[in-house]
């Protein structure tokens, strides 16, 4: 794992965000699946701005969603649908034939999940996968358990997971979610993850001690060859 300590949130997401663009300069055809969050904020206002000079970098580029709030219709301004929307596919005009997506208000949820599962084995595997770190050391909705679940699956949400920003404005807040699993992640052939935010000190703590264990879910990706770790120091 190369690990990157960075002086500030938006060294952070530059230094990630060129990354990413090396690889497209290299091979347009990607597919990046994309977490949502404060965390991935400053990656994709970077990706626009390359977008403004070189279009063509993003022209094969197609988009999955990482997870999904339980039962918000995709519409909802607190979903991560909209967010993916708004902040990627509408800047970096990904039509939705180049877009692979969770849908949150599907009540057929094991049949969603093989859909999505479907999808992957299909056009995967994912080139570039780009993760936040949870309070309580979860990547997606993947969250600390006796085991890990492989696939694309229903997660129940911790109370850590329910208390989310995002989950902030909601009137109802999810107690469940759709997610791909930590065996999709892995079998990535490059996972970015961003370490920012408050209150985390102590699952960075945990999480560089090497220690694997499903209690602390993003310790899985230190089994993975090809991670690229970027730490805003500000949130140590």
């Amino acid at each position: 794992m190369k690990i990157q300590y960075c002086h500030n949130y938006k060294q952070m997401s530059h230094l990630a965000a060129d990354s990413i663009v090396s690889d497209l300069k290299l091979r347009s055809k990607q597919l990046i699946c994309a977490a949502t969050g404060n965390s991935p904020i400053g990656i994709y206002t970077r990706l626009e701005e390359f977008y403004q000079d070189h279009p063509d970098y993003f022209i094969d580029l197609s988009i999955i969603k990482l997870d999904e709030w339980g039962g918000l219709k995709n519409n909802d301004v607190n979903s991560c649908e909209t967010y993916i929307r708004n902040k990627i596919l509408q800047p970096l005009h990904i039509s939705d034939n180049r877009y692979i997506s969770f849908n949150g208000e599907d009540l057929m949820v094991k049949k969603e999940c093989e859909r999505i599962q479907k999808e992957i084995d299909t056009r995967g595997p994912i080139d570039i996968c780009i993760l936040g770190l949870g309070k309580n050391g979860h990547i997606g909705l993947n969250e600390p358990e006796e085991f890990i679940t492989p696939g694309c699956h229903i997660a129940q949400l911790s109370q850590t997971s329910q208390q989310h920003e995002m989950t902030n404005n909601m009137v109802n807040k999810p107690i469940y979610g759709y997610t791909l699993g930590v065996r999709d992640i892995l079998l990535s052939k490059k996972i970015i993850l961003l370490i920012t935010g408050p209150a985390k000190e102590e699952i960075i703590k945990q999480f560089l001690t090497k220690k694997i264990t499903s209690h602390l879910p993003v310790s899985f990706l230190w089994l993975h060859s090809n991670v690229e770790c970027y730490i805003d120091s500000e949130s140590l």
